[in-house]
């Protein structure tokens, strides 16, 4: 089930077409990676989701209804620009914040103390914004954008400024809220944090959808006949294979590129009656970087859009 829906959408500024009529389909109960480079569209995308913005033209359907104000309770947004009041203590500042979200005095307080202590911060309730850290000012942030317990959550660069010992402490918030059914929209430009999170990705690109998928699907889709074999025995064996180019090898693992008249079983068959002693063998799919990369960096690549895998 589709927990959001972009259908049609487009955004234009000052004459300048930031989204063109881009459709998104987000699960309900995964996390969701959204990518593309600065000006790819993403900003604007959130920022109609949310209702900060309004599209200038299609729909946005929200757990099955059309996208309306009262959403906006139901919704935690932490943009990459982070939104503290500096000279407010911590804890009056995350029950004020809660309270936008609906949350009587009594409930944000409790709510407040809970993740404080969660996210180790509790000895700083009473502080101000200033005397934090960046790391612990986002952590704060986090818990503002969490705390009323809504059924969407919008990350933009979560980790920014975090150590890994708080990254990982706030990825393991992130996928509790994923177990107890948060659909979670996942915004950053690090590829390999996508990879370690995500279950579905969209790419945009020059306000335009490239790809929507699966993660492991999109990966399979852009495989190139890439094989990765770990083994034991003359290196040497590597070069007498015929239709198939050594990308990288060493002693003990080489990176083959099969011709398309070749097939993986054809290969196995190889080393099968080789003098090799082979460990494993199996295909490369190509990290997200690569792809991102192999999509982004083309030549007007929004001439020709992949709406979907």
């Amino acid at each position: 089930m589709d927990f959001l829906k972009v259908e049609g959408v487009s955004k234009s500024y000052d004459n300048h077409l930031a989204v063109n009529k881009v459709s998104l389909k987000v699960p309900q109960g995964k996390i969701y990676g959204l990518l593309g480079p600065n000006g790819a569209g993403k900003t604007s995308i959130i920022r109609m989701i949310t209702g900060i913005t309004v599209p200038d033209e299609g729909k946005i359907f929200f757990n099955g209804t059309p996208l309306a104000r009262h959403h906006t309770r139901e919704t935690g947004y932490m943009p990459e620009e982070r939104g503290l009041y500096p000279k407010m203590k911590v804890m009056e500042q995350i029950i004020y914040l809660l309270s936008l979200k609906g949350l009587s005095t009594k409930e944000a307080t409790e709510a407040a103390k809970t993740w404080l202590e969660r996210l180790e911060l509790s000895d700083w309730a009473n502080r101000k914004t200033t005397d934090l850290s960046k790391g612990m000012q986002q952590k704060v942030q986090f818990i503002s954008t969490v705390a009323h317990k809504p059924q969407l959550l919008i990350l933009d660069e979560p980790f920014s400024g975090l150590d890994p010992v708080n990254a990982q402490l706030i990825e393991k918030e992130i996928f509790n809220m994923k177990e107890e059914g948060t659909t979670i929209i996942f915004s950053t430009h690090r590829m390999e944090q996508v990879e370690e999170l995500c279950d579905h990705i969209a790419l945009m690109s020059k306000g335009q959808l490239m790809l929507e998928n699966d993660i492991q699907e999109v990966r399979k889709q852009f495989q190139k006949n890439v094989y990765r074999v770990e083994y034991k025995g003359d290196r040497s064996f590597w070069e007498r294979m015929n239709k198939v180019e050594v990308l990288e090898l060493t002693d003990k693992f080489a990176m083959l590129k099969a011709s398309e008249s070749i097939t993986g079983k054809d290969i196995m068959q190889i080393l099968i009656n080789s003098p090799l002693e082979i460990f494993s063998f199996e295909l490369h799919l190509p990290r997200l970087r690569e792809i991102f990369i192999e999509l982004v960096g083309k030549k007007n690549i929004h001439s020709k859009p992949l709406k979907s895998i």
